[in-house]
């Protein structure tokens, strides 16, 4: 190039051999500031591709895409709600295992308690002892049942001893709640007895007002009882006491009557008496004309609705209330227990098991599991003198066939909570863990999109970087050099 000499300052001019003038500057040098940007985006790109392909995420903050980075967020939130509700639902169904567990146990044992049932009411052939063998057997199986409805738990809560279903508490000592189902509403109703339960009583025909003239056979439910001449009437009581098992059946002295009565209360709950002896002062009072009596269901309202009981039990088949069973207390030889009138409140409560089975508000699942014990099976068996499991006497063959109807009731309400418990694992539980888990596979799919490196575009997007770096420092390098030609201007 020719030169010539034009100073400015301290611009020098060269020109060029096409002919263009070039400024010569050593205050500001244009294509280093331009060499030095440009390597500076080249390096904050080979920076961000580093940190994208170290971390495995194209998002690491805000700035790397905001709307991107809030949906992300998101994402991982319910991505981390549904892997606990996954677990949830799992360890709701191996709670719901574990009361079916122990209901299967109960099952197995009401069968057997069946079996002795079916046994005693061939009275063709047992006798009183082999009667009151089974008896002492069922006994000792409703116990059993008793202690798994008690013992069952899934860590520290139980299960089966009706913490864990529809809770009922009364305000009058004379009433005691049975159950109550998930058909029944929570709150506080009122009961009024309009009929009290009765159990059946009867009365000797005359007064025993002297010792037995003479032998006597007293036949009370079928049960004959053989009286011996010069009993008085405490002994005539006494005597007849002992037969209580097999009669269903039990006297009183009233005054110088003999007074009996039924253990059990309602209109399936029945005397009939008559003695091979004409009624007199000398004998047993009751005489040769059949003595009958029968007892009265009790009639009451909950909530304003009437309802007709068996015995001394009302449930509620209709309305807000349906399920509610509740049973009024017997005292002690009371044919009638005077309960007639307002009897306080009962407020059911609903305690059913309540599971989280998905990753956002009010994604729940309940289920309400009945005590499971004698005296909450068998309930309300129409024409029969048993009010529940826990009743059952089998030493007679009548009321081994009584027993028969109540315990079928009790191993039906046993079946059916083993089939509800299995709908809702099988139905509720187990569709949707699956649910879940199709959903979080998906969830993590779409955060993977949002958020996730692409290494294919991440690591090209590299390469480039790295080129440009590269190039960049060459060019710096040579732009920083362009001052020194002014140096060679001035020697």
């Amino acid at each position: 190039m020719w030169v010539f000499t034009a100073t400015t300052r301290t611009t020098a001019y060269s020109i060029t051999e096409e002919g263009f003038i070039m400024g010569l500057t050593v205050t500001n040098n244009v294509a280093s500031i331009n060499a030095q940007h440009n390597l500076s985006r080249a390096s904050n790109g080979v920076e961000k591709s580093v940190e994208k392909l170290s971390s495995g995420l194209k998002i690491n903050r805000g700035a790397d895409g905001p709307a991107a980075l809030v949906i992300s967020e998101k994402q991982r939130a319910q991505i981390a709600g549904l892997r606990q509700a996954i677990d949830n639902t799992e360890k709701a169904a191996a709670v719901v295992q574990t009361a079916e567990g122990a209901l299967n146990e109960i099952n197995s044992l009401l069968v057997k308690v069946r079996t002795l049932a079916i046994d005693s009411a061939n009275s063709g052939v047992n006798d009183d002892d082999a009667l009151a063998a089974n008896q002492a057997e069922i006994t000792n199986a409703l116990d059993s049942i008793n202690r798994i409805a008690n013992n069952t738990q899934f860590g520290a809560k139980k299960l089966l001893d009706g913490s864990a279903g529809i809770k009922g508490t009364v305000t009058d000592t004379d009433v005691t709640f049975l159950k109550a189902t998930t058909n029944t509403a929570s709150g506080t109703y009122a009961v009024v007895v309009t009929t009290e339960g009765e159990r059946a009583a009867a009365t000797s025909a005359t007064d025993q007002t002297s010792a037995l003239a003479a032998d006597e056979i007293l036949t009370i439910n079928e049960v004959s009882i053989s009286l011996t001449a010069g009993m008085n009437q405490a002994q005539v009581v006494n005597r007849i006491n002992e037969f209580n098992a097999q009669t269903g059946v039990t006297a009183e002295v009233d005054g110088s009557s003999t007074r009996l009565y039924t253990e059990s209360f309602g209109a399936n709950s029945e005397i009939s008496a008559v003695s091979n002896r004409a009624a007199s002062a000398t004998s047993s009072g009751f005489g040769t004309s059949v003595i009958t009596a029968t007892g009265v269901d009790v009639i009451g309202t909950i909530n304003g609705t009437s309802f007709t009981g068996t015995g001394n039990v009302l449930t509620a088949t209709s309305g807000s209330v349906k399920g509610l069973a509740i049973q009024f207390a017997a005292d002690g030889a009371d044919a009638a227990k005077t309960v007639t009138g307002a009897q306080g409140n009962v407020t059911i409560s609903d305690n059913s098991l309540v599971f989280q089975i998905g990753s956002n508000k009010d994604q729940t699942a309940s289920i309400s599991i009945d005590k499971i014990n004698p005296n909450g099976l068998g309930l309300g068996v129409d024409g029969n003198q048993f009010n529940s499991l826990n009743e059952i006497d089998v030493t007679s063959g009548s009321k081994a066939q009584d027993a028969l109807e109540v315990i079928d009731a009790a191993i039906s309400n046993v079946t059916n909570l083993r089939g509800t418990l299995g709908a809702f694992q099988s139905n509720t539980l187990e569709s949707t863990a699956n649910n879940l888990r199709a959903t979080l596979e998906n969830t993590i799919n779409a955060e993977s999109v949002i958020r996730d490196t692409d290494f294919a575009e991440e690591i090209a997007n590299f390469t480039k970087g790295q080129v440009l770096v590269q190039a960049g420092t060459a060019m710096l390098s040579n732009a920083n050099q362009i001052p020194q030609a002014v140096l060679s201007l001035l020697r």
